[in-house]
């Protein structure tokens, strides 16, 4: 009987040890962010970022990333990335591609070449680098180089979900390539337990972009 008393009172010792820290243990975070145009559709392709008020931020994690060349296109047609990320190129066509940006982010060329090259492209600045072939003009892409780790690009039905994000006041920004402005930004609170969830409307220009030629151009041209 006494063992069994003394059982029970352990176990009702550690409930009430649990009651007394259960307060300081949350959920976790996140923020959920839509973007639609100003008609109303979702918007995909868009990079949502999460900036810590007065600019301070821990320092992004970079890790490898890829800009495939692939049906003589650019695959992803938007790339975010942390800074310092090292980027390969690999050409997965059966033709050459000389891949280049002139962007005041990173300027660099790539020459004529087929498959990977031998060395990554590093990713050292902020900012918006836009990408072409010397060769394919329609070939165009971006990769958006962020000093923040909370980003995220949106898919189809223009929403991310961001996590893990601290509590406290941030910049939330959006980009998108056809922005008729910079990226737009306005301040939010994120709490410390609650889902906080947060919508931009955005005006874009019209989507000019050119795509491939039939297969017989590239016999013509080679």
């Amino acid at each position: 009987m006494k063992r069994w008393l003394v059982i029970v009172g352990c176990a009702m010792t550690l409930a009430l040890a649990a009651s007394r820290f259960a307060p300081f243990v949350s959920a976790a975070s996140y923020v959920e962010v839509t973007v639609k145009d100003d008609g109303g559709k979702p918007i995909s392709d868009a990079i949502v970022a999460l900036t810590p008020a007065g600019g301070a931020t821990s320092t992004p994690r970079p890790a490898s990333a890829i800009m495939d060349q692939q049906f003589r296109m650019f695959v992803p047609y938007v790339l975010a990335v942390p800074v310092g990320t090292p980027v390969t190129f690999p050409n997965r066509d059966n033709i050459r591609h000389h891949v280049y940006s002139f962007s005041a982010a990173k300027r660099f060329e790539l020459p004529l070449y087929m498959g990977t090259p031998a060395a990554p492209v590093l990713f050292d600045k902020p900012g918006v680098v836009v990408l072409g072939c010397n060769i394919h003009d329609w070939m165009v892409a971006y990769i958006y180089v962020l000093a923040t780790p909370h980003f995220a690009k949106t898919a189809d039905k223009g929403v991310v979900r961001l996590t893990e994000v601290p509590p406290g006041a941030y910049e939330a920004s959006v980009w998108h390539p056809r922005l008729r402005s910079d990226a737009v930004g306005k301040p939010i609170t994120v709490p410390e337990s609650d889902p906080l969830k947060v919508e931009f409307v955005l005006a874009l220009k019209p989507d000019r972009r050119t795509f491939p030629p039939p297969s017989h151009y590239e016999r013509t041209q080679s």
